[in-house]
């Protein structure tokens, strides 16, 4: 197998054209390899500069989970941090956490930022949503968000759906007066949005009313504890 290292994204578009396969940190897709057969190329983004920008409201896909410190929300470090073990957060990249896996334990993060994407298609790089992202599974470039007044993050590693932690993510937007709180349930992930109150009870009552009010009481609880400290840390602002 060719593993080829393009350093712009006119190189890249070139990979993808000749039928290279996206590899990420190899952390997911290698044992399918092993089991199915290797392709003739894969394409890596490590020393393409558009994937590997953090800070500013952008992080690329070919940064190194291990990689995401103080540049980027809390909620979206924090969310890294708790993927795997040290080892597989030191091979594992953004683009393949939520592009390539089941668990996409960086997508309630991304959810809640309200990130968009660049993805790389035939015409060069273009912006699209999270939706169309996971639907349509392009090569992930980067993710772009706007710095949230706060944010949030925690991960029930107690409480289990099948074998999947449940997560809870929070973050109150700098676009708009609103609080939005994603929870990964099982390979799900539920996201809502709701006007923000500086009154968490009254926060708290609006997404009762809403799908992430019938999720298991200590889940819902842990919503209450994320959703509490971002709507204080936002209003101390």
């Amino acid at each position: 197998m060719l593993v080829r290292l393009p350093r712009s994204v006119s190189e890249a578009q070139s990979c993808l054209a000749e039928g290279a396969v996206p590899v990420g940190g190899a952390t997911l897709v290698w044992a399918g390899w092993q089991r199915d057969g290797f392709p003739e190329q894969a394409v890596s983004l490590r020393e393409l500069p558009e994937a590997k920008v953090i800070g500013d409201g952008t992080l690329g896909s070919a940064v190194l989970l291990h990689e995401i410190d103080e540049r980027v929300p809390e909620v979206l470090r924090k969310a890294a941090g708790g993927v795997g073990t040290g080892a597989v957060r030191r091979t594992a990249t953004v683009g393949g956490n939520i592009v390539g896996s089941t668990l996409r334990c960086l997508l309630p993060a991304a959810l809640v930022l309200d990130a968009r994407a660049v993805v790389l298609e035939a015409d060069g790089p273009v912006e699209t949503d999270l939706a169309e992202l996971l639907a349509k599974r392009p090569l992930l470039l980067s993710l772009h968000w706007r710095e949230p007044v706060a944010s949030g993050y925690r991960k029930l590693t107690d409480q289990l759906r099948g074998e999947v932690p449940f997560v809870v993510a929070a973050a109150v937007g700098a676009d708009a007066p609103v609080l939005r709180v994603a929870v990964r349930d099982g390979y799900d992930v539920l996201s809502e949005t709701v006007p923000y109150d500086t009154d968490t009870g009254r926060v708290l009552r609006a997404l009762a009313l809403t799908p992430l009010g019938t999720l298991p009481e200590a889940v819902f609880e842990a919503v209450r504890d994320v959703v509490g400290g971002v709507v204080e840390r936002a209003g101390a602002r």
